[in-house]
């Protein structure tokens, strides 16, 4: 920002002694000196004596003037009209929609050697189904986010719990392998957009500095599916068979279908607007019918609520994303994490029964029970804990600029990156420990061979593992809204593409590592191999910054 006021903010806000102007430039505020001189500026119209003694006031500074002008706007409409409370009980409504996606995936791993057995298959086969599940998911956001970003929250929403909720009826009468593995990429795809859809709807509604607790009790609903799925489905499968699995998730999944259509309105911002633009059709809850928002009753009523064209360069849009420097160490970074994560996990109840094989289905079940929870600890305590920091953050920019109630979240030198990374690097480390603790203690009994085998050391690291890399993937989701608030699906949807992609290579591959090199060995390889990658914390902290200020300077360009 220039030291002084351009031309065009002189004319605007001219320098004169013009009551009408004494709010913005009052006698108690100027007190900044520029370049040593002082000359004349506004006063109090009521204060002769002020008066008299303005012409001996120094000038203030651009950055004082901009801020009392943003001050004395008390009509700016708020970022959006929900409560707080409306806010939060509309997160709720859709982390549970997030859900399905590790609540669809996890709650299938105690039977896994069910199906091998009923079906007729190798263990490894069933495996694959796990990797299909993984590529689809990580393909259907990039589609459906962009939807979303386009055609609306609420469409895409039905859409893709209509897909899910029949794919899961489906497979609730399977019959054979290649049924299993075609149904599950369905089920895939409707239930894995969702995540990617919540987080638009997040970003529509919630503004940066309530944004980090949002996302964190968002991923932290969304990982209850991590914690409790295994043990319903241990608990299912041993009194029912896998396939009550299935029935289990079509009448949720219909549940909360129901639930989106009647409580939750458009929210996308180029419809909706911040929540006071009356909706029609589709766009408009059920609910609206009976009791329409009152922010309704003063605006002026559209003919209709249009919807954006949708193309396929919406979809591709989002993938360029990558080759952007300061996204590509973003999304690396976090799409390793998110593989060695998978990996622990989907290896679980191969290690426990190969270490412990006389764990019967349901303990399987329970063994799941501190990784769930270290998700969702993790995701809980990130999001309060990326509020604090960025309010902190914002107060030292607003202190250093001379700003009181100015809103900086569209200042592009706001130093976004030192609000929402400084406690990656220690979530980091301690990832790594705990993953190079984590095979070693599945053969904790070959060193105290005195000692009964126990599950403590392993299913602890797995809480700690969980909770680390939990912690790692809401300051990127969060880091990444930041970056495109309004494409928030779309960025979200590129950010679930290559965690997926990679999590389904990581998925492939963990079981052939372990039948090779023992799982202790396997897992020290991976520890590894994250440990090699870890600079790309200290990149993105060190050039984080300047490239996101290079990127957006380009994209300003481009758009003239």
């Amino acid at each position: 920002m220039s030291l002084f006021m351009s031309r065009r903010q002189d004319d605007e806000y001219p320098l004169t002694d013009n009551p009408n102007h004494s709010y913005i430039l009052s006698t108690s505020s100027l007190n900044t000196p520029v370049n040593g001189s002082t000359t004349q500026s506004g006063y109090n119209s009521g204060d002769e004596t002020a008066a008299e003694s303005e012409s001996n006031r120094p000038l203030p500074s651009a950055v004082d003037i901009e801020a009392r002008i943003n001050h004395a706007k008390t009509d700016e409409p708020p970022y959006h009209v929900f409560t707080k409370r409306q806010k939060w009980n509309f997160v709720y409504l859709v982390s549970l929609a997030g859900s399905f996606s590790p609540l669809s995936s996890n709650i299938y791993f105690p039977a896994i050697n069910t199906i091998s057995l009923e079906l007729g298959v190798s263990e490894s086969l069933i495996a694959l189904t796990i990797t299909v599940y993984m590529v689809v998911q990580g393909i259907a956001p990039s589609i459906f986010g962009a939807v979303s970003d386009t055609s609306g929250r609420r469409l895409t929403f039905a859409i893709v719990l209509t897909i899910y909720t029949a794919a899961n009826l489906a497979l609730s009468f399977t019959a054979n392998y290649p049924m299993l593995l075609a149904l599950r990429g369905l089920q895939a795809a409707g239930s894995a957009a969702t995540i990617s859809i919540s987080t638009g709807v997040i970003a529509d509604m919630a503004s940066p500095g309530e944004r980090g607790s949002f996302i964190g009790t968002n991923a932290g609903i969304r990982m209850m599916g991590q914690a409790i799925g295994p043990v319903i489905g241990g608990l299912l499968n041993s009194a029912w068979g896998f396939r009550s699995i299935f029935w289990m998730l079509f009448a949720f999944s219909l549940l909360v279908l129901l639930l989106l259509l009647v409580f939750l309105p458009e929210t996308q911002r180029k419809i909706a607007g911040n929540g006071s633009i009356p909706l029609t059709g589709f766009h408009k809850a059920w609910i609206y019918y009976l009791r329409p928002p009152k922010e309704w009753a003063n605006s002026d009523k559209p003919e209709k609520s249009k919807m954006p064209p949708f193309s396929l360069q919406k979809i591709i849009v989002p993938l360029k994303y990558v080759v952007e420097k300061d996204i590509f160490v973003l999304l690396s970074w976090g799409a390793l994490v998110y593989a060695l994560w998978s990996m622990v996990t989907s290896s679980t109840t191969t290690v426990l029964l190969r270490t412990f094989p006389d764990l019967k289905q349901w303990e399987i079940g329970l063994c799941f029970l501190p990784n769930g929870f270290g998700c969702v600890f993790g995701s809980l305590i990130t999001g309060r804990l990326l509020d604090k920091s960025f309010k902190q953050v914002e107060a030292r920019y607003k202190e250093e600029h001379g700003l009181e109630s100015v809103n900086v979240k569209g200042n592009a030198d706001f130093p976004i990156e030192h609000a929402r990374l400084p406690l990656m690097p220690y979530f980091s480390v301690a990832f790594i420990v705990a993953m190079g603790l984590y095979g070693p203690s599945y053969e904790f009994n070959d060193l105290r061979r005195n000692f009964a085998g126990n599950l403590v050391a392993s299913l602890g690291l797995q809480f700690f593992i969980a909770f680390t890399a939990t912690a790692i993937f809401n300051i990127n989701s969060t880091m990444l809204v930041d970056c495109f608030p309004d494409g928030a699906g779309g960025a979200t949807a590129t950010n679930n593409l290559f965690r997926c992609l990679l999590g389904a290579v990581g998925v492939s591959v963990i079981q052939p590592l372990i039948d090779a090199v023992k799982i202790r060995n396997a897992f020290l390889i991976l520890t590894a191999v994250v440990t090699l990658f870890s600079p790309l914390v200290w990149v993105q902290w060190k050039y984080g910054r300047k490239w996101r200020l290079e990127r957006e300077r380009k994209a300003a360009l481009s758009a003239q």
